[in-house]
């Protein structure tokens, strides 16, 4: 019986994506990339460490990996203040309220940088429900490669059978996939062109997961 949810945050949660999108596009700009949104689609679910990793190589720009995401953040953190209207997704409150007063275990697993996650879970005061939260910056490799998942099972104390991921990216679905994990796939159709098809779940309402179903969700051979 699932006792443990384990939520991804951007896309899941809040959707800070567009955000990060129009940050990394004006990065990309001062650099002088021309990174398409097909190309930009592929890289949701890694860190942005890992993601200028690949940028480094591909595109050999000369900065370092430092300097490279302390100034996409800095243009991040300044959209993310100034933007007033942000809200967290539709239903996604009431879920986390709900599972946390039926006594469920909630865990963050993200791929955002601890700073990022800190701004919005104060924001919307969420740190009370969650026991515990694990961010992609203290991870070598980011999604698909499941370790940031598995972790965060080992810190459930929980087995996998007991556990389900909720994402939205493929990347993260595969991680997903990757841990033997149940997972249920959120289409949020600001997160892109994201292949959800190898999920456990595939929804585009958070209103449609009871209690009752999350708790009987059992993930097939």
């Amino acid at each position: 019986m699932i006792n443990t949810v384990i939520f991804d945050m951007d896309g899941v949660i809040v959707n800070t994506e567009p955000m990060h999108k129009a940050s990394f596009f004006k990065h990309y700009k001062e650099l002088g990339l021309n990174i398409s949104e097909e190309e930009h689609d592929t890289f949701r679910g890694l860190s942005t460490k890992n993601l200028y990793q690949k940028i480094k190589e591909k595109y050999k720009v000369d900065a370092s990996l430092e300097e490279l995401v302390n100034r996409k953040r800095e243009i991040f953190y300044k959209i993310f203040e100034t933007k007033k209207d942000l809200d967290l997704l539709p239903g996604v409150r009431n879920l986390i309220e709900s599972l946390y007063k039926e006594n469920f275990q909630l865990i963050l697993a993200t791929s955002s940088a601890k700073a990022t996650l800190s701004k919005v879970f104060t924001r919307f005061n969420l740190y009370p429900y969650f026991t515990h939260i694990v961010s992609g910056e203290d991870f070598p490799q980011s999604k698909p490669n499941p370790a940031i998942f598995l972790e965060a099972v080992r810190l459930s104390g929980n087995s996998k059978q007991n556990c389900i991921i909720i994402e939205d990216s493929t990347n993260g679905i595969k991680a997903a996939n990757a841990s033997d994990v149940f997972c249920i796939g959120y289409k949020n159709v600001a997160s892109g062109d994201q292949d959800l098809s190898t999920a456990d779940l595939v929804i585009d309402d958070f209103n449609t997961l009871t209690i009752d179903k999350i708790r009987n969700l059992v993930k097939q051979d």
